[in-house]
């Protein structure tokens, strides 16, 4: 494992690096460079890292099967042929807004998929969090600024979010048949007071949140009753989303960024923007596929 809290998966440097997801079935962890258009794909735990040009901005992917993915970009939801890489729209989302683009987004045990959208300038709260199952699409809330820490218990009957409230994560509860939430948010960490900020989560099987903290270079876990267990220390400054990852999913990667940084403070970043591993062990699981 060696001595260091986190160790570089793949030394390709993004822009914006987000939305990690791993295939289970082909052993490779997928993620992009938001705002350089890129898709990467490397298997875990050896591999060249291999890069896809996107002819949009793009942010989350999910597997539909063994040869489909559905793939979130700026103007919609598209099938993406695994081996071809084609691409096919299949639900429209925003597409008359162009000042807005996808973000975060994550498959609920469902097959249900919560979807993110901002403004690229990351001005007037112009976003939303959408739900889209089986092709139907509703939009959840509205006014979002940055919508991140998307995420779920493995039951279903929760779903985690931010984007309304700055450094707050909401819970609410969840029809775990479809995902659609039931009632209002609550608050469940407000982290208002530490430094950095609230960015992309996943939720373990013993229902620990673990939170990439952008400005922070770490990733942190969070209890079941909103109470900070742990911090992992990531060689980047703006870590960015975390997924589970490997065969039995024991292990966390993380994305992380370069966007917004001026020369010195590249170069006092020199990791910015490389996708890590935290050198612990975890007791992950795998997403659903999304069901379209």
């Amino acid at each position: 494992m060696g001595t260091e809290s986190a160790s570089v998966f793949s030394e390709l440097a993004c822009e914006l690096g987000e939305g990690p997801a791993y295939d289970p079935g082909s052993g490779k962890l997928f993620w992009f460079d938001i705002v350089g258009k890129k898709l990467l794909e490397k298997k875990f735990p050896d591999g060249p890292t291999t890069l896809h040009d996107l002819p949009f901005m793009a942010s989350a992917i999910a597997a539909i099967d063994a040869e489909r993915q559905l793939l979130v970009a700026e103007d919609g939801l598209y099938v993406r042929d695994a081996r071809s890489g084609a691409l096919t729209l299949h639900t429209a989302l925003e597409a008359d807004m162009p000042a807005n683009r996808s973000n975060d987004a994550r498959v609920h045990p469902s097959g249900s998929f919560w979807i993110g959208t901002m403004p690229k300038d990351e001005g007037a709260p112009a976003g939303a969090i959408y739900w889209f199952f089986k092709g139907e699409v509703r939009r959840l809330f509205d006014k979002i600024t940055v919508p991140n820490s998307i995420c779920f218990s493995a039951d279903g009957q929760t779903a985690f979010f931010t984007g309304k409230c700055p450094n707050i994560i909401h819970r609410v509860d969840c029809d775990p048949t479809n995902g659609f939430p039931v009632g209002a948010p609550q608050v469940f960490v407000d982290s208002k007071d530490a430094d950095g900020w609230v960015d992309g989560s996943v939720v373990d099987a013993d229902s620990v949140l673990w939170n990439a903290r952008w400005g922070g270079a770490r990733v942190d876990a969070w209890s079941p009753d909103g109470k900070l267990i742990r911090s992992v220390p990531v060689p980047a400054k703006q870590s960015s989303c975390p997924a589970f990852v490997g065969p039995d999913a024991s292990r966390i990667a993380v994305t992380s960024a370069r966007k917004g940084m001026d020369a010195s403070a590249r170069a006092a970043d020199p990791e910015g923007g490389k996708t890590f591993l935290l050198d612990i062990a975890v007791r992950g699981r795998f997403e659903p596929n999304v069901l379209i």
